[in-house]
């Protein structure tokens, strides 16, 4: 059944049954794209847990990430021991494999969004779908982890973005990560509206955006290389407390700024294929725009990551990074 809802989301259609049982616990379609499952006996120890992907429809690594997870659980070779939420993000765009259909819903995560049109109106219906599950499990450490994979090359494949909060994460989630073959952490500096964020912001949930290698079709996917995010993920499903490894071998990087496209005649000032975290030197012109005016590298060198010259007017073309201390050597 719940490879049915999968296929029956992608493809569309309303799936005949909406409750049923799995191993361990229930499950509940509670709208489109929309799977809950709660179990008969949580663990004491499990969080309640958001598994989102696909908020970006041509990004598909994650989305057969979760379905293997919930194919094993079908299957009996999982069994439910904590509260879940699986959300498929952006159904036409999934559906149409792009990015989004009229913009971006990874910038509409905030509760006074007043914008109109169904990539907005599908953030009001997620943010209530997260406030609902988390109000139905309060006595749980709340956890989101929103999965991604990037638009181009990267130095790291795997990193993840920490969204910006006053509550600090959990030191247990860099070991976690770190076991899940994460390369990378990036630190946001300021509030950003994505899906992760929300879950941060709103609900104090331990939250990140995971990019999982490279936009590809599906089908197309490495998913031998995402094996230990695999564990991680089966280990949170079943309430378990995922494998841990020492955070040092991830590298850590902060945002120093953000390059934003103020205007019509606005370039990015090196390759389209600029891979992720690429280093540019100081005095290195990095964009123009025909508003802001150039961009160029002060004193100290800055990595980029998430160019994009073809963003909507105010939106973030690129994020400039700086490498940071590990969380565990910050005052």
């Amino acid at each position: 059944m719940l490879a049915e809802w999968l296929d029956a989301s992608l493809d569309g259609k309303t799936p005949a049954t909406r409750r049923g049982s799995v191993n361990g616990g229930r499950f509940t379609l509670t709208g489109p794209g929309l799977l809950e499952l709660v179990p008969d006996d949580p663990d004491p120890d499990a969080r309640a847990c958001v598994l989102s992907a696909g908020i970006h429809g041509n990004e598909t690594a994650p989305i057969e990430l979760l379905g293997d997870c919930l194919a094993r659980l079908e299957a009996g070779q999982l069994r439910l021991g904590a509260p879940l939420l699986v959300i498929l993000g952006n159904l036409p765009a999934i559906r149409a494999g792009v990015r989004f259909v009229d913009t971006n819903l990874n910038r509409l995560f905030r509760r006074d969004l007043d914008e109109r049109g169904d990539e907005p109106d599908r953030a009001r219906e997620l943010m209530a779908a997260v406030d609902a599950f988390f109000t139905r499990h309060p006595e749980r450490a709340r956890l989101h982890y929103d999965l991604h994979t990037a638009i181009r090359d990267s130095r790291y494949p795997r990193f993840v973005v920490e969204p910006w909060a006053e509550s600090r994460t959990p030191a247990e989630q860099w070991r976690w990560l770190a076991a899940a073959d994460i390369q990378a952490v990036l630190h946001q500096h300021q509030h950003s509206w994505t899906f992760s964020h929300y879950s941060k912001h709103y609900h104090g949930a331990a939250a990140f955006t995971l990019e999982l290698g490279r936009v590809r079709p599906f089908g197309a996917n490495d998913l031998d290389a995402l094996a230990p995010m695999g564990r991680l993920l089966a280990a949170l499903l079943g309430g378990q407390t995922p494998p841990g490894a020492d955070p040092a071998r991830m590298v850590f990087f902060r945002v120093a700024h953000e390059l934003v496209r103020h205007s019509n005649d606005f370039r990015l000032c090196f390759a389209d294929d600029t891979p992720n975290f690429t280093e540019f030197a100081p005095g290195t012109r990095l964009a123009e725009d025909a508003a802001a005016g150039a961009f160029t590298v002060g004193e100290t060198p800055l990595h980029v990551v998430f160019p994009n010259a073809d963003v909507e007017l105010g939106a973030r073309a690129a994020l400039l990074v700086r490498p940071a201390p590990r969380p565990d050597e910050r005052s």
